[in-house]
């Protein structure tokens, strides 16, 4: 059995953003191999998200963005389970990145239950159509490789509570 360093948790830890306790099993159980391991991450993150997904989330924070120019603002409620979280650095940063990201990709509903069945109905590639209008299903606009709900996701598996995009409203001047 391979042995797993500290400088082999922290590396992992730095790179993924989960407990170290976490990172040693995921390395232990992955017999080293880092993208093994950020995969086994990445499940348990899913796993994690899915457990705590029915419960309430009666906190949170509104965050506010305005884009460079003044010419389109966002507002936006992402919703936690305790006050307590609503102030850790962590929750505030997706918040303010959710923020940013609405001002730039425009989605119009927050998850693909939200498209109207009428609207949806018109599109020839339902898929495309959810990835481009849907909040949760864009792709991350500082980091093509994940999609908003990943992100969600992991912060969810980070804080260890549930965390929910309430609602938001995007602004542009003439719009």
């Amino acid at each position: 059995m391979m042995m797993t360093t500290a400088d082999d948790i922290k590396r992992l830890r730095e790179e993924t953003s989960c407990g170290v306790i976490d990172c040693k099993k995921a390395l232990e159980e992955a017999k080293g191999d880092f993208a093994k391991a950020k995969e086994l991450l990445r499940k348990r993150g899913l796993e994690m998200a899915a457990k705590k997904g029915d419960r309430a989330a009666k906190e949170g924070r509104v965050e506010a963005y305005i884009h460079n120019g003044n010419k389109i603002g966002v507002v936006i409620e992402v919703n936690c389970e305790t006050d307590f979280v609503a102030r850790n650095e962590d929750f505030c940063q997706f918040t303010r990145d959710l923020a940013l990201h609405i001002a730039a990709m425009n989605p119009k509903y927050i998850r693909k239950e939200d498209v109207p069945a009428e609207i949806l109905g018109k599109e020839h590639d339902k898929d495309a159509y959810i990835k481009a209008h849907c909040l949760l299903s864009q792709a991350y606009v500082k980091d093509p490789g994940k999609s908003i709900q990943d992100l969600l996701n992991e912060l969810v598996a980070k804080i260890g509570e549930n965390i929910v995009v309430g609602r938001f409203v995007r602004f542009k001047v003439g719009e």
